[in-house]
């Protein structure tokens, strides 16, 4: 019989780092992903535990495929974005902290939660995380979220149902589905160069959602160009992109026709999402 310290130290013995062993046995317990961290103090009064047989399998399964590489959310099943629980998995790209920026963004430019109800636009939804974050601090918001993939719409239709938030799904490339104009379109695309060396270390999440041709700026050159045909004048759109991409995507965003352009730099500091506001007459 194994128990939890062994369990533990034959996961770090193999390459394990002590977090991810420890989020692993819990998750192996049967603990929901969004209480994995604050259950961690569950763990050093009870190292000398025995773990059942089928939990002691299910750990070392779950140990072997974050070895692998495979991401730690998926592994588990969840990731937590903007205080909400989500399911995700590799039919989804794993949220990342940084694209909360997007949500703090839109909420920053409409505060007012008594004031006219608005119209969002979520480009590229995946998990539903931008999407159902918003509808969740702003309740009256009438919210869209469109991706090309139906698989990555059941993981965010699964978790609008989960949470009791609810937002019109669409599927397509893009605008191709939708039909209406916004107040704000926000978008975490694709923007990973195609010969990017990084890729291989996200090679367990979906290529479709990371590269956009051989400079990455692909599907962002086309959200940028149809965005004024989908936007209220006065809307404005929020673009996330990669660290070295602010300049052409502000100089994009100038040569559409988008002014009061401006930036916001993500938790480590580099410039990560790009906005600009359309003052023109519906196109």
């Amino acid at each position: 019989m194994t128990t939890v310290g062994q369990a533990l130290a034959g996961a770090r013995a193999a390459g394990l780092d002590k977090l991810d062993a420890d989020l692993l046995l819990l998750a192996a317990r049967g603990v929901e992903p969004a209480a994995l961290h604050a259950a961690r103090s569950w763990l050093p009064a009870h190292d000398t535990d025995t773990l059942p047989v089928d939990v002691f399998a299910h750990y070392r399964w779950f140990v072997e495929r974050r070895l692998a590489g495979e991401p730690l959310a998926y592994v588990v099943g969840g990731k937590e974005f903007y205080g909400l629980p989500l399911m995700v998995d590799a039919r989804v790209l794993v949220p990342r902290p940084d694209t909360e920026t997007l949500v703090d963004w839109a909420l920053e430019l409409y505060p007012d939660t008594a004031g006219p109800a608005r119209r969002l636009l979520d480009l590229g939804t995946g998990s539903g995380a931008i999407a159902l974050a918003l509808k969740h601090m702003r309740p009256s918001w009438t919210i869209d979220a469109v991706d090309a993939s139906s698989a990555a719409l059941a993981v965010a239709a699964a978790n609008a149902d989960r949470l009791q938030l609810p937002v019109r799904l669409l599927q397509g490339r893009w605008f191709a589905p939708v039909q209406a104009r916004y107040d704000c379109i926000v978008s975490n695309p694709p923007y990973v160069a195609e010969a990017d060396p990084h890729l291989s270390a996200l090679a367990h999440e979906p290529m479709s959602a990371l590269t956009a041709g051989p400079d990455g700026l692909d599907d962002i050159r086309h959200i940028v160009a149809a965005a004024p045909e989908y936007l209220l004048p006065g809307g404005h759109l929020l673009l996330e992109h990669g660290h070295d991409q602010g300049p052409a995507v502000q100089a994009l965003l100038a040569a559409t026709g988008f002014d009061t352009l401006a930036a916001r730099h993500d938790l480590a500091g580099h410039w990560r999402c790009t906005a600009g506001r359309w003052h023109g007459a519906p196109t």
